[in-house]
């Protein structure tokens, strides 16, 4: 049955054709690096050794449906069509509390936001994500940036919306991301839903060589979970 579902599942995706890993898109005439983030006390989490590192994938229409209005559609641009846009890239530890913003930099310059736009449209996720995560394993954000994108690009996206609505589950998107993606494994494929069950996003786990590996605190959402999946503005992802 499983692998039924599997073939199921590669068989529809293939008739759409893969989306691309790194879109085009249309940057903003005045696009320009956000302010420095001042962290509060309890998000400072420094000396924690990485065991792993997510790359987390945005689901970018239920972002803009749920947390896009007013300025913040502005900062994600959600008048664009995105798909699986590029959340960020974490270093993890063995347990909670995972390191966060472990020591003080500075804001992103214009070259950085310009380049990574297309992958993360919004000049503040970029400067939390650098602050955050990036200061948490690099020593600059050009070398952060270019590791995250080189993953992101890697990955072929899946054609989600090629699923129809009542065979769409969290082990769809899982069986998605692997019949696309020659190496990757289920239990490699973490699937992040709100309380509703609307797709949020799909965060992929890595070793500290940068290699798919199974994601040590399980993977989200159970497989037999239906889900909910907010349209793009094309429905070509």
């Amino acid at each position: 049955m499983r692998l039924s579902m599997l073939a199921l599942v590669a068989a529809l995706l293939a008739a759409g054709g893969p989306a691309l890993a790194a879109p085009a898109c249309v940057r903003p005439a005045a696009l320009t690096p956000a302010p420095v983030i001042v962290p509060r006390a309890d998000e400072v989490v420094s000396g924690v050794t990485t065991a792993y590192y997510l790359l987390a994938l945005s689901w970018t229409p239920q972002w803009c449906r749920s947390g896009g209005a007013g300025a913040s559609a502005k900062e994600m641009e959600c008048g664009q069509a995105f798909g699986f846009s590029l959340h960020g890239l974490w270093p993890d530890g063995a347990a909670k509390p995972y390191p966060r913003f472990c020591r003080p930099v500075g804001a992103l310059d214009a070259s950085t936001v310009v380049e990574m736009y297309c992958r993360t449209p919004s000049p503040k996720l970029l400067q939390h994500e650098w602050q955050a995560h990036g200061a948490c394993g690099w020593n600059d954000p050009k070398a952060y940036f270019g590791q995250a994108s080189r993953l992101y690009d890697r990955l072929v996206m899946p054609r989600i919306e090629a699923i129809a609505p009542d065979a769409l589950t969290a082990g769809a998107v899982r069986a998605a991301f692997v019949a696309r993606n020659p190496g990757l494994a289920r239990n490699q494929v973490f699937v992040q839903t709100d309380r509703s069950d609307d797709l949020t996003e799909v965060r992929i786990c890595y070793d500290l060589k940068f290699r798919p590996a199974a994601c040590p605190g399980g993977t989200g959402t159970p497989d037999r979970v239906r889900l909910h999946l907010a349209p793009s503005r094309t429905g070509a992802f």
